[in-house]
């Protein structure tokens, strides 16, 4: 009984602390990898990242049935 009040009171404290220390505003897209303001470029950047991993398998395979 007291180990899970503890446990509690330690989680609640530590996502007080994460939320009061947190520097990105609550901006959406603030903490992203990449600008979503653009959204023809956000398009672009997801055909080639999603592309690339729906080729890669076909390319390999071409590789390896061209070599000697």
């Amino acid at each position: 009984m007291l180990f899970g009040q503890s446990v509690k009171l330690m989680g609640r404290q530590l996502m007080q602390n994460t939320v009061r220390n947190g520097s990105h505003g609550g901006v959406p897209g603030e903490n992203l990898p990449f600008q979503i303001q653009n959204r023809y470029r956000l398009t672009a950047l997801f055909i080639l990242f999603f592309g690339s991993g729906i080729a890669a398998p076909f390319m390999i395979v071409r590789h390896q049935l061209l070599k000697k």
